[in-house]
């Protein structure tokens, strides 16, 4: 009742709202538009996905914090969630601590990298998601420009004192001695400016001041300083040409995706700067319920832009994300903003596929798991499909009809499982009659024995066989018991019972890939066995064609030699203790001379 009342005096306004449970622990950390609509709507309807409902049965309390506007809501959220970390709430986990680039707040300011950053009016340029990115950058600048590596107090007294001495950067052209003044401070602060702006990505300032520079020595026939400066410009121009360059329209944009799957999400993040993306940063967030991708870009972007310190007043994202007036919030359609988005999510994939393979090595319980839940999703499956059998028919031109029965347990093949069927009450190559023989043949015997049912059934064609294997099932009592689907082979269709319209999956989800393993596998497994059995009956046919064999000797011959392969490679003497001296050598010199052609 107490909660009820808390609910129907709740506050319209865009605000933070938090639950907790009845011994006062924080459950979960959330924002809203409409702070009483939000919260009222977990209590009034029952939530399919099971955590959620297992939260709101825990709650006892709620508290909320009402603010001006949904960005001011967004950033409590974060930090909210942040400083208490609830059991219910996505954690943007991250313990790295990232490097940066530091012009120092001082006379003739140093240029290094550090992971502290000080608030003593120094200016920080990160941070870098990889160091050696931050490192290529920084021997750049430092083959550009001379620079300064020591830590002396380069005050106008200590230097017009004549404090300091060069050092050995000095001897060797690395930097121009500012600590005896033989440079002076506004030339050093020029080259502070372009190094600033190469930082940022904006190498047309730098290139440009080279190119005059190198045209002036020029002028004055100092060649071999015009030969320096060109090399300079050489590096600007290489590196540079390793950036990501967009569109030198685009400038000072942030861009943002998300992909999902079950139980993860995977985000990307890229910073743009005079057409080239200067920054890129993915991570991985695991979902706690079942929170939808606007959700988690939205925390994701609060977050990112927070760590990375952007001050960039334009995102680019592949749908609408709430995130208040002040960033201007951009979904490109068409032309090279459409691309960097497509860029973005790119990215994720191909990190979510490294953490796939990364996971399959060092967790393979985890990634199995991820799989069956991807599976029961994509197929529309009650339950995790841990247990998969596929069903495929074999003959050529009418002979020999088989089947093949092959069975994956937790998304790999179970080979002692394999099953091979002759197909014994159908006459000539009908595949949906043998379909139905097989499937009756094989859940008769699973229930007769009480072995366990798969969860799902593949078979390997479409509406037809899938009708036939429905039939066996119905007989058997085990329709609606076992999920069943056909997979036709021209466009990968996946037909359900009753279903006239089929499903079309991803053609990269690893779903349909494990069903196309299924369905070749069955029919490597059926054509296999059919191979032998045509070989078998083609080399007892040659026995009984021997001139002078009857049905008899042949029938004796394979029951002590067990395939007609080995009657041709069996010595006279052997032959002729089993069926005679006489028809052992018909049998004999047939192979002989068989041999001899």
């Amino acid at each position: 009742m107490e909660l009820e009342i808390q609910i129907k005096t709740l506050p319209t306004q865009p605000g933070v709202y938090q639950y907790f449970d009845k011994n006062g622990t924080i459950l979960y950390i959330g924002k809203a538009k409409n702070l009483k609509k939000r919260v009222a709507s977990y209590f009034n309807k029952t939530h399919d996905y099971g955590k959620t409902n297992v939260l709101v049965k825990k709650i006892a309390d709620i508290k909320h914090i009402v603010v001006n506007t949904e960005t001011d809501a967004l950033l409590l959220e974060n930090n909210l969630i942040k400083k208490y970390q609830p059991r219910y709430n996505v954690m943007l986990k991250d313990d790295k601590t990232y490097p940066w680039i530091c012009i120092k707040n001082e006379r003739f300011p140093r240029i290094f990298l550090t992971r502290n950053v000080i608030k003593d009016g120094s200016e920080y340029f990160g941070p870098y998601t990889s160091v050696r990115t931050a490192r290529a950058l920084l021997d750049l600048i430092k083959e550009l420009y001379q620079l300064r590596s020591c830590n002396y107090f380069l005050s106008e007294n200590n230097i017009n004192e004549g404090k300091y001495k060069v050092c050995l950067d000095f001897h060797i052209g690395n930097c121009k001695g500012a600590c005896e003044g033989l440079e002076r401070e506004d030339d050093y602060n020029n080259n502070i400016t372009a190094i600033r702006n190469i930082i940022k990505g904006n190498f047309k300032e730098s290139i440009k001041s080279f190119h005059n520079l190198m045209m002036c020595f020029a002028d004055k026939m100092e060649f071999e300083e015009a030969q320096k400066i060109k090399e300079k410009i050489d590096l600007l121009a290489n590196y540079q040409a390793k950036s990501t360059v967009v569109n030198p329209s685009i400038t000072n944009v942030d861009v943002f995706s998300i992909i999902s799957d079950e139980s993860f999400s995977y985000v990307n993040f890229f910073k743009i700067s005079n057409g080239a993306i200067i920054q890129s940063h993915t991570t991985e967030i695991k979902k706690k319920l079942n929170e939808t991708d606007k959700h988690l870009l939205e925390l994701f972007i609060v977050e990112i832009r927070q760590r990375f310190n952007s001050q960039s007043n334009e995102i680019y994202v592949p749908f609408k994300v709430d995130l208040g007036e002040k960033i201007k919030v951009t979904v490109p359609k068409l032309g090279d903003k459409r691309r960097i988005v497509e860029l973005s999510i790119r990215n994720a994939k191909y990190f979510r596929q490294e953490q796939f393979k990364q996971i399959k090595i060092v967790d393979p319980d985890r990634h199995v798991n991820r799989l069956m839940a991807q599976m029961k999703k994509d197929l529309r499956l009650s339950e995790e499909p841990r247990h998969v059998e596929c069903f495929d028919n074999s003959n050529i031109q009418g002979t020999h009809p088989v089947a093949a029965c092959v069975v994956f347990k937790n998304g790999k093949p179970s080979k002692k499982d394999y099953r091979n069927f002759n197909i014994k009450s159908v006459e000539g190559p009908d595949d949906f009659a043998s379909m139905e023989e097989v499937v009756f043949r094989r859940y008769k015997r699973l229930l007769e024995e009480d072995l366990p049912l798969p969860q799902l059934i593949v078979i390997d064609g479409g509406k037809g066989q899938l009708s036939s294997a429905l039939k066996s099932l119905d007989v058997l009592g085990l329709r609606n018991k076992i999920a069943i689907i056909g997979i036709a082979k021209r466009l990968e269709e996946i037909y359900y019972p009753e279903d006239p319209i089929p499903l079309y999956l991803d053609k990269k989800s690893e779903s349909l890939k494990i069903i196309q393993q299924l369905r070749n596998e069955a029919h490597r497994f059926g054509i296999t066995h059919h191979r032998n059995k045509r070989s078998k009956s083609a080399l007892e046919n040659e026995l009984e064609q021997i001139s002078g064999i009857g049905k008899q000797t042949v029938v004796s011959l394979l029951r002590k030699f067990k395939s007609a392969k080995r009657v041709s490679l069996t010595p006279f003497k052997e032959l002729e203790q089993v069926i005679g001296s006489n028809r052992a050598k018909i049998i004999y010199d047939h192979y002989k001379n068989k041999k001899n052609q």
